[in-house]
């Protein structure tokens, strides 16, 4: 995925009153301001009300429902073969902000802002993406994305990302 795919679906989203925030590598690129690896998809955090909506942007665009034994309603990949994919994570929340269907995304987790080629998007919040990133094994992708946020926000790098 490149800066241009992903700003064609944020400008075709925001036509049509979608919002998303982006997740993963790309989060961490847009909240440092630029980009700094290659990025295999666009990870995207949407809420449930507008996942129909979503889906019909991203089929609108060419891209494809792929069905792998992971798919379900709430967490999906929608692909052009052969690099281009968007991986939706869909997120419900009651008026008290917890989570009630989907991905485990808490509500303030979904107030970041970030810059791609020069444009700003909506992502994970920093804090929020720095704990998700974190909160698994990392490969050496994630070791660097880790100390990228670390060095721009002030975070302490735990043992297991040094």
């Amino acid at each position: 995925m490149e800066a241009g795919d992903v700003l064609a679906l944020h400008r075709a989203c925001e036509r049509a009153g979608v919002r998303f925030w982006i997740d993963g590598g790309w989060c961490v690129d847009a909240l440092l301001g630029e980009q700094t690896r290659a990025h295999g998809d666009l990870d995207i955090a949407i809420r449930r009300t507008d996942a129909d909506r979503l889906h019909e942007i991203l089929t609108e665009l060419g891209y494809l429902a792929d069905s792998g034994p992971d798919h379900t309603a709430w967490n999906y990949l929608m692909r052009i073969p052969p690099d281009k994919a968007v991986d939706v994570h869909v997120v419900e929340h009651d008026a008290d902000g917890h989570v009630t269907y989907g991905i485990e995304y808490p509500a303030d987790s979904l107030t970041g802002t970030g810059i791609i080629d020069g444009q700003k998007v909506d992502c994970i919040a920093a804090p929020w993406m720095f704990t998700f990133k974190t909160a698994y094994p990392p490969a050496s992708k994630d070791r660097a994305d880790v100390r990228a946020l670390a060095a721009k926000f002030g975070f302490a790098i735990p043992d297991s990302h040094r």
